[in-house]
């Protein structure tokens, strides 16, 4: 059967669409230095609460708790990370945990981004398919200025990338076959898992994500639909 023209893009947004690593590691340095703890290091300290993400979805999509959204799980995460750092959470104020767990909102694009995804609308709807939640994908759009035509993803479908029902879910809020629907990531799982729900795929590589360090997922690379080095190229190769 011949590949069926794509009708939308959908995109993974932490690492492909916006800079997490340095969003995080920014906002951290500032409480860091507040609290004395200059031996922290920010970069490092934004690496550990990476490294917390998917063992919380994983505690959701297995269905060891409900579904609660992931500034929830941020929250979580942060406490247990500045526990693993000797800080206890209970001794800075709501204010503080507050923002620094809302530092996910402030995350700067890719500088490519916003180029990008303005060419890529000319000619296609664009829509979010991230773990994040609403109010957080609204807050990055606005203050990023990210282009998108909706927010959909985990709030939306209730359910966290990469389980199958979080790309077909997706497809069919857009009125779209699977096979209609383009998932652009710098994950090569994420990819995977939309190939497997049927989607077709792109992705964008982004070697600075994890500060020139091999992706963890670098292994599941495969031959995909489209392979590009930023979105802009995307734009060219999907307008030919």
């Amino acid at each position: 059967m011949p590949t069926p023209p794509i009708k939308a893009l959908a995109f993974d947004v932490f690492g492909t669409v916006v800079d997490w690593r340095s969003g995080i590691a920014r906002d951290a340095a500032s409480v860091l230095a507040r609290l004395g703890r200059t031996d922290i290091d920010p970069h490092r300290f934004a690496d550990g609460w990476r490294k917390r993400y998917q063992p919380a979805l994983e505690e959701v999509r297995s269905e060891q708790r409900p579904f609660v959204i992931l500034d929830t799980l941020h929250r979580e995460a942060l406490e247990d990370l500045l526990r693993h750092h000797a800080i206890d959470p209970a001794t800075l104020d709501e204010g503080t945990l507050v923002d620094l767990t809302h530092a996910w909102h402030r995350l700067d694009p890719w500088p490519d981004s916003v180029e990008g995804l303005t060419r890529l609308k000319t000619r296609f709807p664009i829509v979010t398919l991230s773990n994040g939640n609403i109010a957080l994908m609204l807050d990055m759009a606005r203050r990023a200025g990210l282009p998108w035509d909706a927010i959909l993803g985990a709030e939306v479908s209730r359910v966290y990338k990469p389980l199958p029902e979080s790309y077909l879910a997706t497809a069919r809020m857009l009125g779209n076959e699977p096979a209609e629907l383009c998932l652009v990531a710098a994950h090569h799982s994420d990819l995977a898992a939309a190939r497997a729900a049927g989607l077709q795929t792109a992705y964008v590589d982004r070697p600075l994500e994890y500060g020139g360090r091999r992706a963890p997922d670098a292994d599941a690379a495969q031959d995909w639909d489209f392979t590009v080095d930023t979105l802009t190229q995307l734009a060219v190769e999907l307008s030919s």
